[in-house]
């Protein structure tokens, strides 16, 4: 019996045994699966993982937008790969407690960026054909190179020097990070908020839940009050202990993928559209600061204005010297004081025997007696200077109205190995086509544009043999006449260099005799009429009226490229007669380009009261 009754509760504890084994097996089981789902989804082979793509950061330009890739685009295998790669991205890394602390690249683009009536207009962009010259890679040198790299910002994309570059200007104007604490609150408060809807459905984790919420709510109401770091609240280090282990925490738990995913998406597309909000606005500044008038220099004409009325100082001019041939007389067309003054005084300064110069100054009537006021306060030594209002004279011409040298951005879209190239052409407005009648008894005049600086005495340009050429200028063989596309009608050397304005030798009794103002209004006339802006009809028309009259002045007679080329060599600089900033970053603006600006500001009268006055700080 006692056996019997053994062997039925052996029985009964080996049932009991395997029952046991069965549940451990099935628990092992489960743990298992508990691992696999997870990394299922991580390798992308759950079908319901697929989302409507991955973001790749290659923008074709800082204006466009960030691409997105179609994941169902790809084979099964690259869509793995690109799962990996994001997740490793947005995985939310903590960092360690000095980061917290360290600045990162300023990522405020205002200065400009900001180039006032400043600068010249620039005309819209005229593209020009790519050469086989132009297919080589051009490198950041001292020898002026036009394109190049540089270290770009805390996302290490590469900054691509270019004309007037903006993210050259950056990292010249960077600035320590006043926001760093902030942002990186900002982040730590993305990945909390992106793991928080899975933590809170797990009953278990209810402390963790309430600790999460409330370190979500704390970030959010200091972020809420605070935009730097000085702004912060000062026991703010210790929340960023308290978020950091609480994500730590929550990284230690599996969590939903695509709860994750969608949360972080939503987040990418917010910065997205803030980031291009930015960029477009910082694009809209900096165009407008190019193209309109600082304050300072519109309280100075009109101050200028005033004081000329108002002033007893009687306004002598020796009308002898004004139309005397035998002198050297210079023309500057501008309605920009500064730029006027210092075009002036440099020349002054460096020539043998100033009594011999004559300047003539054509300006509009808005800056007419703020332009001569300037010039009775702030005589050039013994040089004379007459100031001329261009809209009081009585011509054929219909409009009578002061128009600039106009600048042209020339473009070339390289291959596909090659950088995109750029220069600024500056060349005659239509005011320039009136001066054989406005000084109908001078022979030889030189045209100085208001953006160069004068280092050489110019008395030699007299004694020039122009072989019966009308004008003499420095040529830009990096741009050819037939690459410019816009180019049309009449017949032309292609393979011909381009002229420079800047910098011009003028033989006005050549001039009267071949009529080139005539030549230049029927070409004028003859492309008016389509859909092609005023300055791209007069960029053709002047190309095609000075074709064959051009006399080609040495190199070193003038330099240009200061207005947005940062890799001049100073060699060079210093060798130039002439230094020009034809660009957009004039060296009278804030944007100017610094290792270029005191050759500009060396010439510039800064005693005078009233730039103190109007807050002149050039």
């Amino acid at each position: 019996m006692k056996g019997g009754g053994g062997g039925g509760g052996g029985g009964v504890g080996g049932g009991g045994k395997r029952r046991w084994k069965v549940l451990v097996i099935g628990v092992l089981v489960l743990v298992i699966l508990s691992m696999l789902v997870p990394l299922a989804f991580l390798l992308g082979l759950h079908n319901g993982f697929h989302s409507p793509g991955f973001v790749t950061v290659q923008p074709a330009s800082p204006f466009e937008s960030l691409s997105r890739i179609n994941a169902t685009k790809h084979t099964q295998r690259d869509l793995s790969d690109r799962v990996d790669e994001v997740l490793q991205k947005i995985n939310p890394v903590l960092p360690k407690k000095s980061d917290v602390y360290v600045g990162s690249v300023d990522m405020n683009g205002a200065s400009s960026s900001v180039p006032k009536k400043r600068g010249l207009p620039v005309s819209p962009t005229v593209v020009a054909n790519p050469s086989p010259a132009n297919n080589t890679k051009i490198e950041a040198s001292d020898k002026g190179g036009q394109g190049a790299t540089v270290s770009g910002d805390e996302t290490q994309k590469t900054c691509e020097v270019k004309y007037g570059s903006y993210c050259l200007w950056r990292e010249e104007n960077k600035e320590p990070m006043k926001d760093a604490k902030v942002k990186h609150m900002k982040d730590l408060l993305f990945v909390a908020r992106a793991y928080y809807p899975t933590i809170a459905k797990m009953p278990s984790q209810s402390k963790l839940t309430r600790d999460m919420k409330q370190n979500i709510q704390d970030f959010e109401k200091i972020l809420s009050e605070s935009s730097a770091d000085n702004d912060l609240p000062p026991q703010v280090d210790k929340r960023f202990q308290k978020m950091e282990a609480v994500i730590a925490k929550a990284k230690t738990f599996p969590v939903d993928c695509n709860n994750v995913d969608k949360k972080l998406r939503q987040i990418l597309d917010l910065t997205e559209d803030e980031a291009s909000f930015h960029m477009k606005q910082s694009v809209f500044l900096y165009q407008l600061a190019i193209q309109t008038m600082p304050k300072s220099h519109h309280c100075l004409s009109m101050r200028l204005t005033v004081e000329y009325f108002k002033s007893a100082a009687l306004d002598i001019e020796d009308s002898e010297k004004f139309s005397d041939p035998s002198l050297l007389h210079f023309v500057i067309i501008s309605d920009n004081i500064l730029a006027s003054s210092v075009v002036i005084n440099s020349t002054v300064v460096h020539a043998r025997e100033s009594k011999n110069f004559v300047f003539h100054v054509l300006t509009d009537e808005q800056n007419y007696f703020a332009m001569k006021q300037w010039f009775i306060r702030n005589p050039c030594k013994q040089a004379t200077v007459q100031v001329l209002n261009i809209e009081k004279f009585e011509m054929d011409s219909s409009e009578m109205k002061l128009t600039l040298p106009t600048e042209f951005r020339v473009s070339f879209t390289g291959g596909d190995n090659s950088e995109n190239r750029t220069h600024y052409l500056s060349l005659f407005s239509q005011s320039h086509y009136l001066l054989p009648k406005l000084f109908h008894k001078l022979e030889k005049v030189v045209i100085l544009d208001d953006d160069v600086v004068v280092q050489r005495d110019l008395s030699p340009l007299w004694e020039l043999d122009m072989a019966g050429k009308v004008n003499g200028a420095v040529k830009s063989c990096s741009v050819r006449l037939g690459q410019l596309k816009s180019l049309k009608g009449g017949s032309f050397n292609s393979n011909a260099c381009l002229w420079m304005s800047g910098l011009n030798v003028i033989d006005l009794a050549k001039w009267r005799e071949l009529g080139v103002s005539e030549t230049y209004h029927k070409f004028y006339k003859e492309m008016s009429g389509g859909d092609e802006s005023r300055e791209a009809i007069a960029l053709q028309a002047s190309l095609l009226t000075f074709q064959d009259q051009v006399y080609a002045l040495d190199d070193k007679w003038a330099l240009s490229g200061l207005g947005y080329d940062y890799y001049i060599n100073t060699q060079s600089i210093k060798n130039a007669a002439i230094l020009h900033y034809n660009g957009n970053m004039k060296p009278w603006l804030e944007l100017g380009i610094p290792q270029y600006k005191n050759y500009w500001r060396n010439h510039l009268n800064r005693e005078d009261r009233f730039l103190s006055d109007c807050n002149v700080n050039p």
